[in-house]
């Protein structure tokens, strides 16, 4: 009898932030044979996402996912995170999926590694399965508080780091999808920093038609002055962080009166692919940029096909350059990425349902997955040194 122990999968962690590396290695495995190893989960809706890679075992039996490369599956190459970057709505799920997690509770992945080079759902594939383990990852460290924000008017949730603070903070302004997306001010939170995720569109609580924008600038700017008051905020230490259309109005409160943003990061497209235009006109919109007092991360997407990102940074490089404050920019400008530039190891969207219209429409996102999750990746870590160096006053290496 061999005293070889069976098949072990080990993941270290096994429990870490949505946005933290995981080490993940299959062992006494039969040497030199080819191996799947694969990942699933379940949205909120009970929607199943997926993602599989083949591997070659090592002479002892070994697959370590920080050293070797998938030769097949959802991914190819030495990448240590592409069974969640890679992650795809399995067949016969809905179409047009866009994975937006809530960040109060924790989600469990189930990691497996199976004989031979399968496809998930392929036929005898759950029954080759040799070992597994669960992985669970969040969006809040322990210790960060969420708070409801329903006063002034103001829809939103606040997210503050462990410990009294004050803390530097950040306004966090999403785009046209509407409602309130919390994961990414709660990433930040766990970073350190304070954050306001706040709805401007498309919630229940706000006033008006739920497909309009109904507030204008004093909302923006009260939740602005909420972060600056805040007794466990430093008030001279508060930036404003964009996507998609939430970039344009991060834009509107830099410049708006009795406002002072330490900086602006910034994934803005006032101009669409289709059209060619939307609010605001160019003329404004260059107005606008004329007025920025604080230093500007611009993040391009070069495969954005819904919207004209590297023209649109050109326009705000330029005009700042015009007016003297060519300084102020920086720009972050990233090959085969699409439209949604979502935190480190989230899986890439290239279409997905645009719910907020009356009728079933899709919108093509673009990007490709491998390009796209090394845009994420950096931009993600580039964000945190923008601003630990704006916000904080830290050097950054």
């Amino acid at each position: 009898m061999s005293d070889q122990p069976g098949p072990l999968l080990s993941a270290d962690p096994c429990r870490a932030l949505i946005n933290e590396k995981i080490w993940i290695r299959a062992r006494f495995l039969p040497p030199l044979s080819p191996v799947t190893v694969s990942t699933q989960m379940y949205s909120e809706e009970r929607d199943l996402w997926q993602s599989y890679a083949h591997y070659n075992t090592d002479s002892e039996g070994t697959v370590n996912l920080c050293r070797d490369a998938s030769v097949g599956g959802s991914y190819v190459g030495c990448e240590p995170m592409g069974l969640f970057w890679a992650l795809h709505p399995a067949p016969g799920e809905r179409e047009g999926l866009r994975q937006v997690k809530k960040c109060t509770t924790d989600k469990p992945f189930k990691v497996s590694v199976s004989e031979g080079h399968v496809s998930l759902g392929h036929r005898g594939a759950e029954h080759s399965e040799l070992a597994s383990i669960s992985i669970e990852r969040s969006y809040m460290a322990p210790g960060v508080k969420r708070v409801e924000i329903r006063e002034n008017g103001l829809v939103g949730t606040l997210f503050l780091p462990p410990g009294p603070g004050p803390f530097p903070a950040v306004l966090d302004l999403f785009g046209m999808a509407g409602g309130l997306m919390e994961f990414r001010s709660a990433l930040f939170a766990s970073k350190g920093y304070a954050s306001f995720s706040l709805a401007y569109f498309g919630h229940k609580d706000l006033p008006g038609p739920l497909k309009t924008i109904n507030v204008g600038n004093a909302y923006f700017k009260t939740a602005f002055q909420f972060l600056q008051d805040h007794d466990q905020i430093c008030q001279d230490r508060v930036g404003v962080l964009g996507i998609s259309y939430g970039g344009y109005l991060t834009l509107r409160v830099s410049t708006l009166p009795g406002v002072k943003v330490r900086l602006k990061c910034i994934h803005l497209h006032p101009l669409n692919k289709n059209t060619g235009t939307s609010p605001p006109r160019a003329m404004s919109f260059s107005r606008t940029i004329e007025e920025i007092p604080c230093p500007v991360m611009y993040i391009v997407s070069e495969d954005d096909l819904s919207a004209c990102a590297a023209e649109n940074a050109d326009v705000v490089r330029q005009t700042l350059n015009a007016c003297g404050k060519g300084h102020l920019f920086t720009r972050l400008s990233y090959p085969g990425a699409g439209h949604l530039i979502e935190p480190a190891y989230s899986p890439h969207t290239r279409l997905s349902l645009w719910t907020v219209k009356p009728e079933k429409l899709f919108v093509l996102w673009g990007g490709q997955p491998a390009p796209h999750a090394v845009a994420q990746e950096d931009a993600w870590r580039r964000i945190h040194q923008f601003l630990d160096t704006h916000l904080r006053g830290d050097r950054v290496h």
